[in-house]
């Protein structure tokens, strides 16, 4: 517990002068709702007294009372304003400073890191383990401080008044204390198994939700369903389980705190007996007995959400700093966009894709990346945007090492369109601007045009401020396309990555999107992995992979005069391409 605590207001950071002040306020304003309580007691005592004795009681002191009574209401509410107005926003602030430094690092990772990492884990980690700490993690620490602050300071005012009833007070909160340890144990144990069990249920209904299309066109819902029943129902057994564990400890330290405002009672009263104690302040004991344990009966709470705080925590350390591909990367500007592979060797895990691959890319030359299926092509684009770093060998942009630079540096110079075309749940307008979001209206028009995709903008509900959906699933696969080229061709970065840009491009637009592409790429470095020969043979030069290794380099109609690798392709693509139904 004291370690998670520790852990917590180390996480606060800049934060910590108005924690440290919301204690203070939490002090007083447990004071403040103690005294009028105590001055309750205390004027009954005064009044059975002059009953008992036959003298007059002085009302002045009823006034006296309310009065008081009132300011010190207005003093507990005034505090309690305080510290909630100094330590309730911390959380906030400091999570969504979080929230944003996970984002960060989640774009600086290897993308190795996504398949080692579940999407539902990740998730979890974001939602539900900083949900926790930003709604939990001062408020419980305000709790297990703040409490024991306040028994504190109840404990030396005993102390003063009687020490006997403060060793009675003393050994509850000792007892109370021990079982408190129990749970923090039991919690620490069970936070990871609670964690899993949550993670496993997010992961299950993240992998229904990408699946509906196919489950709905097979008609399998009931059995796509089965992994979500069985992951809540595991979810909800690990949860019952935690709960009816925590029960003996904390029923044995509600027993404790019990037993003391008892035993408190107890002394207080035969001590009044035996003249000990005057009757007023027996009674003032009485009255409090049932409320001095107040502030660590809801510790129980405390010691069994440190530990998830504390799980919480270390999922985010995991998630914000272990893994950045770019953690010695510096800001470097290039001079120049030369592409190089030495002797690259590349992996996902134990699958070898790339093996000893060589070349040089000049500056402002186009170059064809070709080869069948599972070869290698995307994972050589993949680790020239430092997606990935390879297993051996370097690979070099403008005379640096890609390790040199970091990730938004490296890619600040790159434009990529992709075949798997995927557009942000926001505006068309984003969506186009991504790559630049200073760009004006006018360059974001003239980009789309060039994209030839400003007519069927128009022609949507909201022009540019028409709101797509996740993915882009209210588009075509064209129109998707169309607009990443826009998108790219905004950005007007010196090095061009097409991966089959215009895979999902219909006949009637293809042409004019040849067109754009080849204004996109005019003067540029380009990289265009292709299976069309219009895109192919135009190349200033063509790569030709097999088998994980470049099988042949050289123009087109180098490698045309070789009976090769390459040669055989392009007799299958022309055969592909020029079929035609029998009449």
């Amino acid at each position: 517990m004291f370690k998670t605590v520790k852990r917590i207001v180390d996480w606060c950071g800049e934060f910590k002068g108005r924690l440290y002040a919301g204690f203070a306020f939490s002090f007083l304003s447990h004071i403040f709702a103690a005294l009028p309580l105590m001055i309750a007691a205390y004027t009954v005592g005064l009044l059975i007294d002059a009953e008992k004795t036959g003298m007059a009681f002085d009302t002045g002191w009823i006034w006296k009372c309310i009065v008081l009574q009132i300011v010190l209401v207005l003093l507990r509410f005034f505090f309690d304003y305080l510290r909630a107005r100094y330590q309730e926003s911390i959380s906030y602030e400091l999570t969504a400073r979080d929230r944003l430094a996970v984002g960060d690092a989640l774009k600086r990772v290897s993308l190795g890191y996504f398949q080692q990492m579940s999407a539902g884990s990740i998730l979890n980690s974001i939602t539900t383990g900083l949900g926790t700490l930003e709604n939990m993690g001062i408020r419980m620490i305000d709790n297990f401080v703040g409490g024991y602050l306040n028994f504190l300071v109840i404990f030396i005012g005993l102390a003063a008044f009687s020490p006997v009833t403060a060793l009675i007070a003393l050994a509850a909160a000792a007892l109370s204390f021990l079982c408190l340890l129990m749970i923090s144990h039991y919690s620490a144990q069970n936070a990871p198994v609670e964690a899993a069990a949550n993670r496993d249920l997010t992961g299950a209904i993240l992998e229904y939700a990408r699946g509906l299309s196919v489950v709905k066109s097979f008609g399998q819902s009931g059995t796509a369903m089965d992994s979500v029943k069985k992951a809540a129902a595991e979810s909800c057994r690990i949860h019952l389980k935690i709960e009816w564990g925590y029960l003996p400890a904390n029923a044995l330290h509600l027993l404790a705190l019990k037993c003391g405002s008892v035993g408190l009672a107890l002394a207080a009263s035969l001590m009044c007996l035996k003249g000990q104690m005057d009757f007023s302040t027996a009674l003032v004991f009485l009255f409090f007995s049932f409320s001095i344990f107040a502030s660590l009966e809801p510790i129980s709470d405390s010691a069994h959400t440190l530990s998830v705080i504390n799980d919480a925590m270390d999922q985010l350390d995991a998630l914000r700093g272990e893994h950045l591909i770019d953690a010695d990367g510096k800001d470097i500007p290039l001079e120049h966009y030369d592409i190089e592979f030495r002797n690259v060797d590349f992996g996902y895990d134990s699958r070898q894709v790339l093996k000893n691959v060589s070349f040089t890319i000049p500056e402002k030359t186009s170059t064809a990346i070709v080869g069948p299926s599972g070869s290698g092509k995307t994972t050589i684009c993949s680790l020239l945007a430092r997606f990935y770093d390879p297993q051996k060998g370097s690979i070099r942009i403008g005379g640096h090492d890609l390790k040199e630079l970091t990730c938004d540096s490296l890619l600040s110079h790159i434009s990529m369109v992709f075949q798997n075309v995927y557009l942000f749940h926001d505006t068309i307008r984003a969506n186009i601007c991504f790559g630049k979001p200073d760009a004006t209206e006018e360059e974001m028009i003239a980009a789309a045009k060039k994209a030839r995709c400003h007519d069927f903008i128009m022609a949507l509900p909201n022009g540019y401020d028409t709101v797509v959906g996740e993915g882009g699933g209210t588009l075509s696969g064209g129109e998707k396309q169309r607009i990443s080229i826009a998108r790219a061709m905004l950005k007007d970065a010196p090095v061009i990555i097409l991966d089959e840009a215009t895979a999902s491009i219909d006949p009637e637009n293809e042409h004019l999107i040849q067109s754009a592409l080849t204004e996109l790429t005019s003067g540029k470095t380009i990289i265009t992995i292709a299976h069309r020969l219009a895109t192919i043979e135009n190349a200033d030069q063509i790569l030709v992979v097999e088998d994980g290794r470049i099988a042949e380099q050289g123009t087109h109609t180098e490698l045309m005069k070789q009976d090769g690798v390459y040669r055989r392709f392009i007799e299958i693509r022309e055969k592909a391409e020029g079929w035609r139904i029998a009449g």
